[in-house]
């Protein structure tokens, strides 16, 4: 925080320098503009050279040291620590405190977030949790997620997405995951599903970040993420994604391909042949028809 709030006493301190540098005597320049001639002095001699710049900023009035602040031996042990294994604050915590350090938690993470040495990323974005819509008609509330198959050293993702009131559900396999195929994945179930797209829901993966959220915005839809370790937000989807394991992708090839031609496949069967017993046994289409002509 500054010393002084006064937003024009930048401006005076430069209208003192240059009254100085004309001649006058700091003397005369403090009795003219009822300051100090010590505050003079010292404004004259922060003053730039350049004659171009109109203010002398104000000082913040912060202390450079703090009188309880950590000496700076075991500032360097916690470093010395930490260069050994590379482990978490925690850890280092309980190994100073093991050989007979006094430190608490917060001065370990303290001091490894200073040096830029912290496990956790500095952009990382903390999310908050609107109010969960209420999923009376189709498009208010959709799930949607990633499903990660291995075999060996290759890898296959499956996006996955439903609709909470209607249980329309689709899929769309692919070799990456990020943000820009999670954007192309929507777009491609927004040309397929026959209702539009107004609150989304995922989970934090980096599938699913800021820049992601921002593109659905300009497509007028809503982004939230659901609850830190709560698989429940999004436990729709986490049923579907095991049915469609079960019923579609176990049962075929291990083979992309296979799996482009298959899945809108068993989506069809999935979403206008297969009886659901969330729904009373309706199928998905026929909730969809059924709440579509009431809006």
């Amino acid at each position: 925080m500054a010393y002084n709030t006064n937003p024009h006493l930048p401006y005076v301190r430069m209208d003192a320098v240059r009254l100085v540098r004309s001649g006058w005597s700091t003397r005369e320049v403090s009795r003219h503009l009822g300051f100090s001639q010590s505050a003079i002095v010292q404004w004259v001699k922060r003053a730039p050279l350049d004659r171009r710049i109109r203010t002398i900023e104000t000082k913040s009035s912060r202390p450079h040291h703090h009188p309880r602040e950590l000496r700076q031996e075991l500032v360097l042990k916690i470093l010395e620590y930490r260069s050994r294994r590379n482990q978490c604050a925690m850890i280092i915590h309980h190994l100073l405190n093991q050989d007979g350090y006094a430190v608490s938690l917060s001065s370990v993470k303290r001091v490894l977030r200073r040096h830029g040495i912290s496990k956790y990323s500095r952009w990382k974005k903390w999310h908050q949790y609107e109010a969960r819509p209420l999923p009376e008609k189709p498009g208010m509330l959709i799930e949607t997620d990633t499903i990660q198959e291995r075999r060996q050293k290759e890898r296959i993702y499956v996006y996955t997405l439903i609709d909470v009131c209607s249980r329309y559900a689709y899929a769309s396999p692919t070799f990456t995951a990020n943000t820009h195929e999670s954007l192309k994945f929507v777009e491609r179930a927004r040309n397929v599903i026959p209702f539009p797209f107004e609150t989304l829901q995922s989970d934090h993966g980096s599938e699913f970040s800021r820049w992601f959220t921002k593109r659905l915005g300009e497509r007028g839809i809503v982004h939230r993420h659901s609850r830190v370790r709560t698989p429940n937000d999004n436990a729709h989807l986490e049923r579907f994604n095991r049915t469609l394991q079960d019923e579609c992708l176990h049962q075929i090839p291990w083979n992309i391909r296979v799996w482009r031609r298959e899945i809108p496949e068993y989506l069809r069967y999935y979403n206008t042949e297969r009886p659901h017993m969330g729904l009373e046994m309706k199928r998905p289409i026929d909730i969809v028809r059924k709440l579509s002509t009431r809006y």
